[in-house]
């Protein structure tokens, strides 16, 4: 599993290098994820249709920041963004 990791990680790298229209503020990263998360993860998504993989993972990297003592403007935006934006409550409109 690690080889094959390891050899995505390479074709992305390639594949960015190609292209040099890639948006420097954005990163991609594969990362392993406990079965027991994973199958959170899936089961809150099918709770809520409103959120995407994307949309739960910015939210939790923000909110770890945040309680972690991170102190940007920009970090506390995304984070509110993702936790109360209107599309957040489409289902109980």
């Amino acid at each position: 599993m690690h080889n094959q990791a390891t050899e995505m990680i390479e074709a992305l790298k390639n594949e960015e290098a190609k292209d040099s229209s890639i948006d420097d503020s954005l990163i991609s990263f594969l990362a392993e994820v406990p079965p027991s998360i994973k199958e959170a993860m899936e089961a809150f998504i099918d709770d809520h249709p409103n959120w995407d993989q994307y949309r739960l993972i910015q939210a939790a990297l923000s909110g770890f920041l945040i309680q972690n003592g991170v102190d940007s403007r920009s970090i506390n935006r995304l984070y509110f963004q993702n936790m109360f934006s209107k599309k957040g409550f489409k289902k109980s409109l």
